[in-house]
């Protein structure tokens, strides 16, 4: 069962990245993206040991981040000599478009391959899931 609900979750990962509109970023720049959501501003060197990465590296993540307009670069007030990245608004709306769309494709694939009581039994294994991931 460990192995099923392993592929059925991959599948799922797979089909809302296709209709999450990241535009065809690599894996590592958008996870760059989401932790600067989650986390606010950083670093580059922050972002680096964040990521398990060396500065350099992450610079050359970061640098087409910054010139595609989706990350952008101020001084560190308290450390004039670092510049902290930080999404912009393009960026923002970026990720509230793909999650609206990957929002909007589930939904309307449950409602369309699902009946009413199919969607009550997936409704109670949700409730089953959390439990397992749940501390």
């Amino acid at each position: 069962m460990a192995s099923d609900i392993r592929t059925v979750f991959g599948k799922l990962k797979r089909r809302l990245r296709q209709h999450g509109h990241h535009h065809d970023l690599p894996p590592s720049q958008v996870s760059v993206l989401l932790r600067l959501e989650t986390e606010g501003s950083a670093t580059v060197s922050h972002l680096a040991r964040a990521e398990g990465m060396r500065p350099q590296s992450m610079s050359s993540v970061v640098a087409p981040l910054q010139q595609a307009g989706w990350v952008k670069g101020a001084p560190d007030p308290d450390d004039r000599r670092q510049t902290l990245m930080s999404l912009t608004p393009k960026c923002l709306k970026m990720l509230q478009e793909g999650r609206a769309a990957r929002q909007d494709w589930l939904t309307a694939r449950v409602s369309q391959k699902l009946s009413v009581q199919e969607q009550q039994q997936l409704q109670a294994a949700l409730a089953l899931l959390t439990r397992l991931v749940e501390d």
